[in-house]
C-alpha cells in the first residue's frame, strides 16, 4: 500500500477501505498544533508556578501550617515525596528532590526538564503561563464558535440516542480493550468513546481550567467576585485548576496511545496534509 499516492474518489462512490479520504479541514489542522504548542507552554509554565507553592487546599486560605490535601516535597532526609491526603509515595529522583542540569540536587517539586523556564523563576513563569493562555483561551473560543455554526459539535460530537445505549458503549469499551478500532467508512466517524472524551474536554476540562484561573486572578476577583463563591475560593480554584489540567494531560497522553495503536503514520499525516486513507476491512 503506498500511502503517498492518495486515490480521489468519484463523488458519487462510497468510500472503502484502502481509499484516502478528506478528513481534517486546514482551519482545524491549523488549530490542532497551535493548541500543542500553547498546551505545552502553558503546562511546563505552570508547573513553574506549582512549584512557587508545592501544595494544594480547599477553601478560601491556605498556608505551610495548614493542612494540604496534595503535596510535593523533599524531607529531612533529602528525598522527595508525594503526598496525596494520607498517603504518602517516595518520588526522589523525579519529584521533590532530583538532580539539575549541572548535576547538583535541588529540592523543589517539578525537575528543571519539566518547567518554563528551567530554572527557578517565577515571574517569568506567569509571563509565559498567562500569554499562551490568552492564545489559548482566543483559539477554543474561535472553534466553539465555528463549531455552533457549522454544526460541527450537534452533527460529529454529540451522541446519538442509539450511542448512548448500555449495550452500544460497553461494546465499544470492548472493541478498544481488543485493539478492534474502526475500518472502513466507519473509521471517518468518532464513535463513542471518542465523542465522550472530546465533549469532555471542550465542555468540562477547558472551561473549568479557564474559569479558575480567572478566580485566581486578584484583578479579576474585583469583576467578577462572583468566581470566588462559585469555586468556593481562591485555593479551591487552584485545586481545581491543577485537577483540570491534570485531565487535559490524562487525554493527551491516551490520544497519543491511540494514535500510535491505530497507525501513527497515516494519523499524523490527516492531521498535517488532511488526508487519511481509511484501514481495510479484515475478512
Amino acid at each position: 500500500m503506498n500511502i503517498t499516492d492518495p486515490v480521489d474518489l468519484p463523488a458519487t462512490s462510497q468510500p472503502m477501505g484502502g481509499d484516502v479520504v478528506d478528513r481534517h479541514r486546514l482551519s482545524t489542522r491549523l488549530w490542532h498544533w497551535t493548541n500543542v504548542i500553547t498546551l505545552v507552554i502553558m503546562l511546563m509554565s505552570g508547573l513553574m508556578i506549582f512549584n512557587a507553592h508545592p501544595r494544594l487546599y480547599w477553601g478560601k486560605y491556605g498556608a505551610n501550617q495548614d493542612a494540604a490535601w496534595l503535596q510535593i516535597g523533599a524531607t529531612q532526609a533529602n528525598t522527595g515525596f508525594l503526598r496525596v491526603g494520607s498517603v504518602t509515595v517516595e518520588t526522589t529522583g523525579i519529584l521533590g528532590r532530583w538532580t539539575d542540569s549541572d548535576g547538583q540536587p535541588r529540592n523543589r517539586a517539578f525537575p528543571w526538564w519539566a518547567t518554563i523556564p528551567q530554572g527557578y523563576n517565577l515571574a517569568l513563569a506567569r509571563r509565559w503561563h498567562l500569554t499562551f493562555a490568552w492564545v489559548f483561551a482566543v483559539g477554543i473560543a474561535a472553534y466553539l464558535i465555528r463549531s455552533l455554526v457549522n454544526r460541527h459539535l450537534q452533527r460529529d460530537l454529540l451522541p446519538s440516542t442509539e450511542e448512548i445505549r448500555p449495550a452500544h458503549v460497553w461494546a465499544d469499551i470492548k472493541h478498544h480493550a481488543r485493539l478492534q478500532f474502526p475500518t472502513g467508512e466507519a473509521a471517518r466517524r468518532y464513535n463513542v468513546l471518542q465523542k465522550f472524551a472530546y465533549l469532555s474536554v471542550l465542555i468540562v476540562l477547558i472551561p473549568g481550567m479557564i474559569l479558575t484561573g480567572f478566580t485566581m486572578s486578584p484583578g479579576l476577583n474585583a469583576t467578577f467576585p462572583w468566581l470566588l463563591d462559585l469555586f468556593g475560593g481562591r485555593q479551591s480554584a487552584r485545586s481545581l485548576h491543577f485537577i483540570c489540567a491534570t485531565g487535559i494531560v490524562l487525554f493527551i497522553l491516551v490520544h497519543l496511545l491511540m494514535v500510535v495503536l491505530a497507525g501513527p503514520i497515516n494519523e499524523v499525516r490527516s492531521m498535517l496534509t488532511g488526508r487519511y486513507r481509511l484501514p481495510k476491512e479484515k475478512k
